[in-house]
């Protein structure tokens, strides 16, 4: 069994973006430039964009925290997100999620350029990736699919299942496996709740994607042997033993699975760490475009 590393290949991504930020830097080129709109006081919200800011920094790009109060208005918000869209110095706008109940997010993300997109999520680039066109893809899918791509995992012709259908993870490493490309090119099933018998298509699979939201929902007995299981899922389940009292597990039951797995991803350390890199790429990617950098 081959345990996939997640936190190893994000750190060698961001090593790499490191390399190309200093060049421009050596160079007297202008750097990407990222920023982040949160609204409210949400704790978990902050610290996940405390942490893309810091490893922004660590890589040399430059980052902004614009921190909106609970009760701006939605028209207040749309105000902030075109001045960014206007601005040349930030080359990446990111909303953080969720936005309070007053707030439409499906019109908050349709407000955003969508050549700054570096989430995915605009309804422009998810079309382009429907199509096979070149685009801005969603971070956790992206990650999901560049490990697959650097532990060489065999996607043609090959049966992938993906248990969760969400506009975020599931339905679109769904639409990156099936495009005729290298590193997909497979047989794809969505599975969600209205599937009578789950383990029907589990079993089946030779790549499984869970993304169900649930502790330890995937089984041994729902999967075959040499199955490559990437699991996207992050919970927190009570244990009296640790020392926080309790841990986070995935969507797939890691002890009993890996047993029959032949590539794995643990949780914490798995797809997890993806995410940010994928998003630190997209912003890199962003940059090259607007800036016509060759």
């Amino acid at each position: 069994m081959i345990l996939i590393d997640g936190k190893k290949t994000s750190t060698d991504i961001k090593e790499d973006l490191a390399q190309k930020i200093d060049d421009l830097n050596k160079q007297g080129k202008k750097i990407p430039g990222q920023v982040t709109i949160i609204v409210g006081e949400n704790p978990a919200s902050k610290v996940y964009v405390n942490s893309k800011h810091k490893t922004c920094q660590k890589i040399g790009m430059k980052s902004h925290i614009e921190e909106l109060p609970e009760d701006i208005s939605e028209a207040g918000l749309l105000e902030v997100i075109e001045k960014y869209n206007k601005s040349e110095e930030f080359h990446g706008i990111l909303i953080q999620l969720p936005l309070p109940k007053h707030i439409d997010e499906e019109k908050v993300i349709m407000a955003i350029d969508p050549a700054k997109d570096v989430d995915g999520f605009h309804p422009v680039n998810i079309g382009n990736l429907l199509i096979g066109r070149d685009t801005y893809i969603p971070c956790t899918p992206y990650g999901v699919v560049e490990l697959i791509k650097r532990y060489e995992i065999e996607t043609a012709g090959k049966h992938v299942v993906v248990v969760g259908r969400s506009n975020i993870v599931g339905k679109p490493v769904a639409n990156l496996l099936v495009q005729k490309a290298e590193g997909a090119n497979a047989i794809v099933t969505i599975c969600h709740s209205a599937a009578k018998d789950l383990t029907r298509y589990t079993k089946d699979a030779d790549i499984l994607i869970a993304a169900v939201g649930i502790p330890n929902f995937i089984k041994a007995d729902m999967v075959k042997e040499g199955v490559a299981v990437l699991d996207v899922g992050i919970n927190s389940i009570d244990a009296p033993d640790s020392p926080k009292g309790y841990k986070i597990v995935g969507d797939v039951d890691f002890d009993s699975v890996s047993e029959k797995a032949s590539h794995i991803t643990p949780v914490p350390g798995g797809c997890g760490p993806m995410t940010i890199a994928m998003l630190l790429q997209n912003t890199y990617k962003a940059y090259l475009k607007l800036e016509k950098v060759n």
